[in-house]
């Protein structure tokens, strides 16, 4: 399996408009950040967790025309926003786009997508089949996907599991027998908005702590702010095993 990082950073990502910092003023591409996004390359499918809004442009840059499934965390617009372009796919393969959500975010695609989902819909509008998952496992082409629930503040998310990957974002709080199915993962991801405490969001040393509890061989933190700083400084901070992600980085695991 194949992991590149679509996109690492938040809709407070880089660059903010009008903002002058120096992490938004960076030249590093490795601070060039789209929003949160992720995709997994198998032998016979590819999955992208999230569609925020730059999805288009996302696909576009790492030159994906094939995709068989979209995977969402939850409803907010920076995760699913690009949800309409997946047309582009329909055109290609003359298929709905298979979406996996809990019922929660499948309620919020059908607000923000209502012309996706009515009975007479107009014909170019983009064809989306909607499954919907709860927290036990499911398939997709003989790949097993364990959700794992967490607290994004008080709005229900969900992170995945596949095979020894983990991928979690937006999660505040997490209960330890959701903790335990990421347990013995080699590569885990984790939301890290930035240094400070954050409401909704686990901070950098927040998820430094939860990455040090599990042991991976080797952990990323992703959706960073412009707060963050930049991508060389806040990497001599971080512990051997554990790294800023950036966007376009890939990495295999068996």
């Amino acid at each position: 399996m194949k992991i590149t990082f679509l996109g690492t950073g938040t809709s407070q990502g880089v660059p903010v408009i009008g903002c002058k910092c120096e992490t938004c003023t960076s030249q590093n591409e490795e601070d060039q950040r789209l929003r949160s996004s992720v995709l997994l390359e198998f032998d016979n499918m590819n999955i992208v967790i999230d569609a925020g809004p730059d999805f288009r442009q996302q696909m576009l840059r790492t030159n994906i025309s094939d995709l068989d499934a979209i995977l969402i965390t939850h409803g907010h617009k920076d995760h699913v926003g690009g949800l309409d372009d997946v047309r582009a796919f329909n055109f290609r393969h003359k298929i709905p786009m298979e979406v996996y959500a809990a019922k929660s975010a499948m309620d919020d695609l059908k607000r923000e997508f209502h012309y996706a989902f009515e009975k007479n819909k107009y014909p170019g509008a983009p064809n989306i089949h909607l499954n919907i998952i709860e927290n036990i496992p499911f398939e997709i082409n003989g790949i097993i996907i364990k959700p794992i629930k967490a607290l994004h503040y008080a709005k229900s998310v969900f992170g995945f599991r596949i095979k020894d990957f983990t991928y979690l974002t937006d999660v505040k709080t997490i209960a330890d027998e959701e903790i335990d199915k990421m347990e013995g993962s080699k590569i885990v991801v984790l939301g890290g908005v930035h240094k400070m405490k954050h409401l909704s969001h686990f901070n950098l040393y927040e998820a430094i702590e939860l990455l040090k509890r599990l042991k991976p061989d080797k952990g990323f933190i992703t959706h960073i702010s412009h707060m963050m700083g930049c991508h060389k400084d806040v990497m001599k901070e971080l512990p051997d095993n554990i790294s800023l992600a950036y966007d376009g980085l890939s990495i295999e695991i068996n």
